[in-house]
């Protein structure tokens, strides 16, 4: 049966082939969809498949069937269209043609065959791309002409027209050349006035829905790139307006509108844009009232609540584009507010995606109103307030007003808006305390993205409306927890998202107005938390105060006794058993510990000693509830206060007693060790030890190169540990001693051993000479154990280490390469290079190790051996061969450094002879593999430098025993090399066609974007990344894009919030007021608060 289906040598038989396509798709035995499946896939493969199509869709009963021919036909005009004889590609035209004619000229065969004749509209589409305009010229009348012939006709007339809209328009970046895409654009807009008229026509004569719904979906697909006069010197807009109404054309309708609100060209249509917006409103108000809209959206059906989807798309498109124009007349202004309204009301639903349009929307707008607001300080905005101040020259006092006028317009709806941003703010990261789908207070397990980005945007957009009303936001604010106080408004989930918008805006107000502010709302907290009963409830509150209080650090700073009291109150939540409670203690004491430290070590007023040796003195009780990982949370905070203290006598001081506790513990176990190695084969002593060193790291990672006193005391019997005590019991268990649980803890005490030291030589940087000292004693112990060990029990934090070592001492480890070379280079290339899974974290980590010897030690690697070196660019050839993005860049990156190292290096004619081809060819065999299109931006700028370097090349790439005859330089022999590559590897791209990309290749070579341009073109001509996820391709532009915005966001107050900054802030936040006093009125404020928490 398989072999008659397999022989295309004769029509193949129709009845077989849907007995086999119903086998894939039936419920018979595995065995006999895994044997369907391999004969289709052997059809779909043969060449010549295609030639069948015509007899299997005129034979076939079964529409499985005729699927998959048209699937066989698709790629054949994909990817070997050009290549077909001419009678060949007309054949399929017209045989295509014909059918969907058939078809669709009986309305029982049209819609009892719709889904067959949608795929043979995708197929025609296809052919246009390439022979519509130069080779199919009349296409457009002809279709016009075939659609009012027949009303069903002209309903799947317009579905093509929609598929070759969206196919040139919305997804042909990536897919065609852009000459093509040009070409295409130009030939739709010359000929669009044909299909304006036929949908104008059809929208004024038909009385049949399906196909005014056909035509109002091509028109969406069309607005938004037609000559505009098409729209307003027509009578397409009084057209849609009039369906508006109708219930059954009410979406399609304002989604049509929708696209002529998302069109800007300059004043010219300004009036006819102001008459569609007051006729649609008064429309509107008809269909439903603003007040009206979460509930409609609640109880309404699918097509109610897509309505007021669009809705929000429409209204977010006009404002952008043509809000300013409504703004001119009261009329004008009250519809423009009450389209605000309606907005406002559809923000209030409970839908993601809705609100998502929404609050993008509202992002924009507020940024517009608080960036004229912002170029008019200090000058006009300070007159604005009401204080007195000379004008700045030039300044134009129209300018100040037409701002004024602006905000007063919107300070109602602005209000409402400051509202909506406090009612619907998203859950920060900081929180880790949430209600679950049951209704009780967990800890959170995992981080919801979306939410955070929907955090970051709202953030921003509440902090815009802070600063162009500070009073009105805190009022807000303040009168929302005043509800929460009396009971009113009272729920957990108010409650958040308040807490959550109060922190968000810190940073914004002035800071005597913040300080005020912040007295308040947690006087209030803390209030709230006495008068409330439940430990649910408390623990939500509890949460919310450690969040607000975690997001003020200027505040902190500059009240010593409340920031005392605040992290007193911290450690008594670190003895709450509540769920998250603890962890959240601990992550806000951290977070405030790197904002204040240096006021933990300086002895305040009216103190007997530093913060941090009373913190010192009552460690033992304070941890004494702590998990672990929390533990080591803490010591990591106490280590940035010891880096804040600038005597070298206090500090390290201050470290021996932070490390006695686990020092005295790790003093008694090597004791008892010493005496018997036995002890180290008690589960409980190894877990002592491992959190004993994880102690350390966390307060390695905080200290930084002042934590040299405590490594020094440690090491060598860290050393001893590492390499006696813990190899020699993997050793001794045999092949499976690795799988077992106690070996696996054994070997978390050797990855944390190995993570300390990088930690520490990683923070040491400012002390070089204190980190190096370290590393011949490590050597045996670490790089012999690697070497020594059974694959399974080797380490990749070794790799890490060591390439960190590099990384901080650079040339200064040039010596020490060979033995790190010899120790670890050939044995992990054998764990990783028989296939791509194995050994995951070792790959990344030797790539790495191999990037920093090449970026660093380059020297070492001239010095290695042939063979050697052959080692070193195979095993990066085989490195970004990775489909693991990680290790391909890495991989990369590495190729990259290296050539350039080595086109300086004086031995480039040797290496880029050996090298030079093999580098071309597995570069290009990448950057067309589909799964490999993160790395394009780095596959480009390695074939650029090959392109580049050959020009300096003195001596011949070719072996003049393997070429026909002898080339008069490089770039020629590169030049017809790289032809015949790709001609071989692409057999469906003209010899033409590759010659062109070549060239350009060599005459662009000198100007990047032309350069990454030209590959672009070619993999889109290539077919390798069609009907694919281009962006990748597009992804340097996009990163551009996101620093532009990060430098934007640092230029306004609070938009990078402060809890978020590197450093201390400078300035007032650092000034030391006596006894904590502040001016103004929130001493006494602040007294009544510190009274309330203590």
């Amino acid at each position: 049966m398989a072999e008659k289906l397999r022989d295309l040598s004769q029509p193949i038989d129709v009845t077989l082939l849907d007995a086999t396509v119903a086998a894939f798709y039936g419920t018979g035995s595995k065995e006999e969809r895994s044997a369907a499946d391999q004969i289709l896939r052997d059809l779909q493969n043969n060449p010549d498949m295609w030639l069948q199509v015509v007899h299997i869709l005129q034979n076939s009963q079964n529409l499985n069937t005729k699927f998959f021919a048209l699937q066989v036909l698709e790629s054949v005009i994909k990817y070997r269209w050009n290549a077909l004889p001419v009678e060949q590609r007309d054949g399929i035209k017209n045989y295509i043609s014909d059918v969907i004619v058939q078809l669709s000229s009986n309305e029982v065969t049209f819609r009892q065959e719709r889904l067959y004749v949608n795929k043979l509209n995708i197929i025609l589409v296809q052919v246009l791309k390439h022979e519509w305009p130069a080779r199919w010229s009349s296409f457009v009348p002809d279709l016009v002409a075939a659609a009012k012939s027949s009303e069903t006709i002209c309903e799947n007339c317009m579905a093509i027209l929609k598929l070759l809209s969206e196919e040139i328009f919305d997804f042909s970046r990536g897919e065609m050349t852009q000459q093509k895409i040009k070409e295409l654009k130009s030939s739709l807009n010359s000929e669009f006035r044909l299909i304006h008229e036929l949908c104008l026509y059809v929208l004024s004569a038909t009385q049949r829905p399906q196909l005014i719904r056909a035509t109002l979906a091509t028109l969406h697909a069309f607005l938004s790139w037609i000559p505009i006069g098409f729209i307003f010197e027509s009578p397409l807009l009084e057209t849609l307006l009039k369906f508006f109404p109708m219930a059954a054309y009410q979406n399609l309708t304002l989604q049509c509108l929708t696209e002529v609100a998302a069109l800007q060209f300059g004043d010219f249509y300004n009036v006819q844009y102001v008459k569609m917006y007051t006729f649609f409103m008064i429309q509107l108000q008809a269909i439903l009232p603003p007040e009206k809209i979460p509930d409609a959206y609640a109880n309404g059906s699918t097509e109610e609540q897509a309505f007021i989807q669009n809705l929000a798309l429409f209204f977010t498109s006009f404002f952008k584009n043509h809000m300013r124009i409504l703004e001119t007349t009261q009329e004008n202004s009250a519809a423009l507010l009450m389209g605000l309204e309606y907005l406002i009301g559809i923000s209030y639903v409970d839908d993601t995606e809705v609100f998502k349009v929404c609050l993008d929307y509202w992002n924009v707008f507020v940024l517009e109103l608080f960036e004229a607001h912002n170029e008019m300080e200090p000058a006009a905005a300070v007159s604005m307030m009401g204080l007195q101040t000379r004008m700045v020259p030039g300044m134009v006092d129209g300018t100040v007003t037409a701002v004024h006028q602006r905000r007063q317009l919107y300070s109602a709806s602005l209000s409402k808006l400051r509202m909506l941003m406090i009612c619907r703010m998203a859950k920060p990261e900081e929180v880790l305390i949430v209600e679950d789908e049951n209704g009780n207070i967990v800890r959170e397990t995992m981080k919801d993205n979306d939410v955070l980005v929907q955090y970051k945007i709202m953030r921003e957009t509440l902090i815009y409306l802070s600063h162009l009303d500070h009073e009105d936001t805190e009022q807000q604010m303040l009168k929302k927890l005043s509800k929460q106080l009396n009971g009113e408004d009272w729920s957990w989930n108010n409650l958040n998202t308040l807490c959550w918008a109060i922190g968000s805006i810190s940073g914004s107000m002035v800071e005597e107005q913040e300080n005020r502010f912040l007295v308040m709302v947690i006087r209030d907290l803390l209030n709230l938390c006495e008068i409330t009963k439940g430990k649910d409830n408390k623990a939500v509150i509890a949460s919310n105060i450690m969040y607000v209080v975690g997001q003020y650090p200027r505040f902190l700073r500059a009240h010593w006794k409340f920031l005392k009291t605040v992290v007193n109150k911290l450690f008594e939540f670190m003895h709450e058993m509540h769920p998250g409670v603890q962890d959240m203690a601990c992550d806000t004491f951290l977070k405030i510990v790197q904002k204040c430290k240096r006021k933990f070590v300086t002895q305040q007023v009216g103190e007997n000693e530093p913060f941090v040796s009373e913190l010192l003195s009552n460690l033992a009780t304070t941890i004494a509830d702590l998990e672990p990982h929390q533990i080591h949370t803490f010591y990591e905070s106490v280590g940035h206060m010891i880096q804040a203290e600038s005597d070298n006598t206090k500090r390290d001081e201050y470290l021996k007693r932070l490390m006695s506790l686990p020092n005295q513990k790790w003093a008694e176990i090597i004791g008892q060790a010493s005496q018997s190695i036995d002890i180290l084969k008690n589960q409980d002593v190894i877990r002592s030890v491992l959190n004993i060193l994880q102690t350390n790291t966390s307060v390695a990672s905080s200290l930084g190169p002042h934590f040299f006193p405590q490594i020094s005391l440690i090491f060598l019997d860290m050393l001893t540990v590492y390499s006696e005590l813990v190899s020699s019991t993997i050793a001794e268990g045999g092949p499976f001693a690795s799988r077992t649980s106690f070996v696996k803890l054994l070997r978390s005490v050797k990855r944390e051993t190995l993570k300390l030291i990088e930690t520490f030589v990683d923070k040491a940087e400012d002390l070089p000479h204190l980190g190096k000292q370290f590393v011949p004693p490590m050597m045996d112990p670490v790089l012999g154990d690697y070497a020594r060990n059974v694959p399974d029990a080797r380490e990749s934090e070794v790799l890490s280490l060591f390439a960190t070592i590099i990384n901080k001492y650079k040339g200064e480890m040039l010596e020490d390469v060979p033995r790190i070379f010899e120790a670890v280079f050939q044995c992990t290339l054998e764990m990783i290079t028989k296939n791509f899974e194995d050994y995951p974290e070792h790959r990344l980590k030797f790539f790495s190790l191999l990037r920093a010897i090449g970026t660093h030690c380059f020297q070492a690697l001239i010095q290695l051996s042939s063979q050697q070196l052959k080692l070193v660019i195979d095993s990066i050839n085989w490195a970004f061969r990775h489909t693991e993005r990680n290790i391909a860049e890495t991989g990369l990156s590495l190729l990259l450094e290296i050539l350039k190292n080595f086109e300086a290096s004086g031995f480039q004619n040797q290496f880029y002879k050996t090298y030079f081809l093999t580098i071309e060819q597995e570069i290009f065999a990448v950057l067309t593999d589909t799964f490999h299109k993160p790395g394009f931006k780095l596959h480009v700028l390695v074939l650029q430098h090959l392109f580049y370097v050959v020009d300096s090349l003195t001596e011949p790439l070719w072996d003049s025993s393997s070429v026909p005859y002898q080339y008069t330089d490089n770039a020629t022999f590169v030049r017809d090399y790289t032809i015949k590559l790709l001609g071989t590897s692409f057999p469906n791209m003209t010899v033409a066609e590759v010659t062109k990309f070549v060239d350009g290749l060599l005459s662009s070579k000198l100007d990047l974007p032309s350069f990454k341009n030209h590959i672009r073109d070619f993999l889109v001509q290539s077919k390798e990344f069609s009907a694919q996820d281009n962006k990748d391709l597009y992804a340097e532009e996009a990163a551009a894009q996101r620093e532009r915005e990060r430098q934007r966001m640092l230029a306004i107050p609070g938009l990078i919030a402060p809890s978020e900054l590197q450093d201390e802030m400078t300035g007032n936040g650092l000034v030391s007021f006596a006894a904590g006093e502040v001016p103004g009125t929130a001493v006494g404020s602040s007294a009544a608060v510190l009274a309330w928490m203590c």
